[in-house]
């Protein structure tokens, strides 16, 4: 356990605990999507996929507990570098914001992880913990995004989730070692890449839903 405390202790430890989950929830995200892409093939083949999820029963438990523990520590250590790196530097920089590497993507990451934050517990309110007793999963998720206000504001919302999602991904290799100037481009590449088809796949499923 001794490590464990040095690791959490540490920046670079509470950096590599933050890289570990957020490469977790890059993988859950490409997982759920996966699962949103059966919208397009209708309303029954989406509600089969839904129903044969909550057939695997403690598996999927497990699952979500472990997505709210990587949730708890991914806040917390982000929370902490936070507050450590404004215990650091009371008073603005002088120099440009963009000065060694900074990107807007970066400079915003704890404001559009609060956001997604706050969009996460919207969606588990809206969908996962709605009353499912007269309508389908289907039914509950077209029912919500006809209002125009949340059909925005879940667009809205992927986009948010690929930007924070851009600059996480390849941060989080480079967390672990891999700032090479050969590797660096190309992981930088992918992370654009997965970051619009996340931003995209996500975003064009509830205009989907809505025109259909």
């Amino acid at each position: 356990m001794n490590w464990l405390t040095k690791t959490v202790n540490s920046s670079v430890g509470k950096k590599q605990f933050m890289a570990v989950t957020g490469l977790g929830f890059c993988c859950f995200l490409a997982i759920h999507l996966f699962g949103n892409m059966f919208v397009y093939l209708g309303k029954d083949a989406f509600n089969s996929y839904v129903d044969h999820l909550h057939a695997l029963g403690p598996l999927v438990t497990i699952s979500e507990i472990g997505l709210v523990i990587f949730a708890l520590i991914h806040i917390c250590m982000a929370a902490i570098l936070f507050l450590q790196n404004l215990a650091a530097r009371p008073v603005g920089y002088v120099v440009k914001r963009n000065a060694g590497g900074r990107t807007p993507a970066s400079a915003t990451m704890p404001y559009t992880g609060l956001l997604i934050l706050i969009f996460i517990i919207i969606h588990m309110v809206t969908f996962k913990f709605a009353d499912h007793s007269h309508m389908t999963v289907y039914e509950v998720v077209e029912t919500a995004l006809s209002n125009m206000p949340v059909l925005v504001f879940y667009i809205l919302s992927t986009v948010v989730v690929a930007f924070h999602v851009n600059h996480g991904l390849w941060s989080a290799f480079q967390t672990f070692g891999a700032n090479h100037p050969k590797y660096m481009p190309i992981i930088r590449g992918f992370g654009i890449v997965y970051s619009l088809i996340i931003g995209i796949g996500f975003g064009f499923v509830p205009v989907f839903i809505v025109l259909l």
